[in-house]
């Protein structure tokens, strides 16, 4: 990952709800063309759909946090 783990953190735990929601629609549709190009053998690298579903995990983490509180 370019940002640092922490730095991720951060920056999920610094917006608002609304954004949350935003960034989740994003990871989502992202990961659904990552693995459509994985369907069809034109992804290369592989190990993406695995951080794009690990950030998607963060950020309703954050927002059942956000929720919660």
């Amino acid at each position: 990952m370019a940002v640092k783990l922490k730095d991720y953190k951060k920056e999920l735990n610094a917006k608002s709800l609304e954004e949350l929601q935003g960034d989740l629609v994003a990871a989502k549709k992202e990961l659904f063309n990552l693995r459509f190009q994985n369907a069809t053998n034109q992804l290369e690298n592989t190990s993406r759909i695995k951080d794009v579903r690990k950030n998607i995990a963060r950020i309703q983490t954050v927002i059942a946090e956000k929720a919660k509180a």
